[in-house]
């Protein structure tokens, strides 16, 4: 689970969210095991002033260093005399040239893979070597197994210049995924209460997660969108995909028991994986899918498996395609 250097004491955080207790012999061990992963830069980077700091972790679960060089490290961490680690935010803090910062971080394999992302525009309007920019997107390197479908979105309306490699990255970053067994109907709540933002700091609207998610489904897969009707979307994959799934029509009330009914009523399918934040106009409850029915919310904050006849997931990052294939498997 612990894949970056924030997430020992984000653990812990979460372990003891009801009150603190003693660690698990077992937890102690991984942690300890985990730790000895880190370097110097990925510590220094995620050493942050949290709940229960990296420092802490290391005491609590007396985590013995593989070699002298990491000992000394360790050293440094507790003595809070690690050395500022080589990101973008530390360089242009110090009045770094932006355009030199960011081509040089990208040469050395030191920037981010979702910082690439985010910071396309700056690198447009500060004269970055587009060439350079480009073989980072594509490359995929530096974390980009945990940027989500729709960062690639983002990344292509802030930069659209660099919108087919943005396109290739998001296509190999699903490449290894198997094809869903049998006919697949995706359903995409296109409605105006989709237009509403993830979150309060997000710059990505419900329904962009939702076209994304709805864009990289693998196997025979035939996409529709819902609003006051349905309409059949082209199964196009990526970019494209997104694009055709949010102009596909006006994007007014929200008809979920009438679009399902619709689906159930007019297309042959295995499974039905609707997509949307479950609102609805409708007074008519949602009936139940005629095979396998996944119902996807994209904007709860609670977590939930099972809604009735319904499979109930709230997120939207491809892990649910991969849950649904498990799940089924």
């Amino acid at each position: 689970m612990v894949q970056r250097a924030d997430e020992p004491g984000e653990l812990l955080s979460i372990y003891w969210k009801d009150g603190k207790r003693p660690l698990s012999k077992q937890l102690k061990l991984g942690l300890a095991k985990v730790l000895r992963k880190f370097d110097a830069y990925q510590l220094a980077k995620y050493n942050r002033d949290s709940a229960v700091k990296l420092r802490d972790v290391l005491f609590m679960v007396h985590a013995k260093p593989k070699d002298d060089e990491q000992a000394e490290v360790w050293r440094k961490l507790v003595a809070g005399e690690l050395e500022a680690p080589d990101t973008w935010e530390v360089a242009l803090s110090g009045g770094a040239d932006k355009r030199e910062t960011f081509e040089r971080l990208i040469r050395e394999g030191n920037l981010g893979y979702l910082a690439l992302l985010r910071n396309l525009r700056n690198m447009i309007e500060t004269g970055c070597d587009t060439g350079l920019v480009r073989d980072a997107i594509v490359a995929r390197k530096n974390g980009a197994q945990r940027v989500l479908p729709f960062r690639y979105v983002a990344a292509a309306r802030a930069a659209p210049q660099f919108e087919p490699a943005i396109d290739q990255a998001l296509s190999e970053a699903i490449a290894d995924m198997k094809a869903l067994p049998g006919k697949t109907a995706v359903l995409v709540d296109v409605s105006g209460s989709m237009d509403e933002r993830l979150s309060a700091k997000s710059d990505l609207k419900r329904i962009d997660a939702a076209a994304a998610l709805a864009s990289i489904i693998p196997g025979d897969v035939r996409v529709f969108s819902f609003s006051n009707a349905v309409v059949e979307v082209p199964p196009r994959r990526g970019m494209a995909g997104v694009d055709a799934v949010i102009k596909s029509q006006p994007h007014g009330g929200t008809e979920l028991a009438g679009a399902v009914a619709a689906i159930n009523a007019q297309v042959p399918y295995d499974r039905l994986i609707v997509i949307t934040d479950e609102q609805s106009t409708s007074w008519r409850p949602v009936p139940p899918p005629k095979a396998r029915g996944y119902m996807i919310n994209v904007a709860s904050a609670k977590n939930g498996v099972g809604y009735g006849p319904w499979v109930h997931i709230d997120g939207f990052s491809e892990a649910v395609l991969r849950f649904i294939a498990e799940h089924e498997r």
